[in-house]
């Protein structure tokens, strides 16, 4: 009898520690530290030059990530993400002082995709990593429309599947951003909002198909405002769409990548809609395995307006490892008409004028 107890009890026992032998979890915690001087001129309508430690972004932004998942067997993974971006010069969190203001969001992976819920990028994000050499650099198409780099939703629940070397994929927001801080996303408006199921709302979607010699992306993306919500989207019915195509193609070791973005604003109020095409083309080349080479030029069409951009920008990096490197980039702004958007990310120029600049950083990631 004591026999038969033993052996039940091993058996119980087995079976009750086969369950976390098939959950196995792994956690990583990551970061990026990236920072510089930055020397702009035509910083006011006086004409005056600035040198300061830019707070947004050196090459790309500062942040502190904790990343981890279950296997949950069958093929099924649980997956979350809990991020933070910060400026290196202050310390101070960014996207609006959010704890984890890039991303916040836990979802489950298997063979038919990936779903997550939370605050999370969405496809606009997405759908130009490949082929936008400088991505997130201080000076860069993030100058021009803030919303390229903080193309993320609050409240989404997402899906992204790749079949052979289709990828496909959708968000959608209850309620994009209770925020005013992150560019173009970060209107305050919160959604959610009972018997209005328009409010605040945000679709996004996301078609490309890549292999090795080249690829292609498109991308569609709709937000819609509500009561008190900044930027002109103060109505449920007013709304700002981004269409975006874009592609890349490997020509040995160069890269050179393309695209454009077609955006169209309907604001509460006419006088406050906004309507352009962001057309960008850029190379990467290794010089050596320490040197990188990048270069882009990009140029805003304001419909109906002479108030135009063109930016062109070239960047050279150099690898002391693996996870360090120096930076240094160089950029012109070319302003028309009223514009008056500032070569750096985040920085100011004098209406109508144009602005060059210069950048030296050193990034570490961990």
């Amino acid at each position: 009898m004591q026999k038969k107890m033993i052996g039940a009890a091993c058996a119980l026992s087995g079976a009750m520690c086969a369950i976390p032998a098939l959950a196995q979890s792994q956690v990583t915690v990551y970061g990026i530290l990236d920072t510089g001087l930055v020397y702009t001129n035509n910083v006011n309508s006086a004409g005056d030059a600035q040198v300061k430690m830019p707070g947004l972004t050196g090459s790309v932004p500062s942040r502190f990530g904790v990343r981890g998942g279950e296997d949950l067997g069958g093929g099924l993974s649980a997956i979350f993400v809990l991020e933070g971006g910060f400026g290196v010069d202050t310390g101070t969190s960014g996207q609006g002082a959010r704890l984890f203001g890039r991303q916040a969001s836990v979802g489950l992976r298997g063979s038919y995709g990936t779903v997550t819920v939370g605050r999370q990028v969405n496809m606009t994000y997405l759908a130009a990593l490949k082929s936008d050499v400088l991505g997130p650099n201080l000076f860069s198409m993030s100058a021009i429309d803030l919303y390229i780099p903080n193309a993320r939703s609050d409240n989404a629940i997402a899906y992204l599947g790749t079949y052979s070397d289709f990828s496909f994929g959708a968000t959608y927001s209850f309620g994009r951003d209770a925020s005013t801080a992150g560019g173009a996303a970060g209107t305050a408006c919160a959604g959610e909002v009972a018997g209005n199921a328009k409010a605040c709302r945000q679709v996004t979607g996301l078609l490309a198909y890549d292999n090795q010699a080249y690829g292609l992306s498109a991308s569609y993306d709709i937000m819609y405002g509500n009561t008190g919500a900044a930027a002109g989207l103060s109505t449920s019915d007013s709304s700002d769409k981004r269409v975006t195509l874009n592609g890349y193609a490997m020509a040995g070791a160069v890269k050179i990548g393309a695209g454009v973005m077609d955006r169209k604003k309907v604001a509460a109020a006419a006088i406050n809609d906004f309507s352009s095409d962001l057309y960008y083309l850029g190379a990467s080349y290794p010089l050596t395995p320490l040197f990188q080479v990048d270069a882009q030029i990009a140029r805003l069409d304001v419909k109906h307006s002479d108030s135009d951009s063109t930016m062109a920008v070239l960047r050279l990096s150099y690898f002391l490892s693996k996870r360090t490197a120096l930076h240094g980039s160089l950029g012109h702004m070319k302003n028309a008409g009223k514009a008056a958007i500032a070569l750096d990310a985040g920085g100011t120029v004098g209406v109508g004028k144009s602005q060059s600049g210069l950048v030296l950083g050193l990034r570490h990631t961990f």
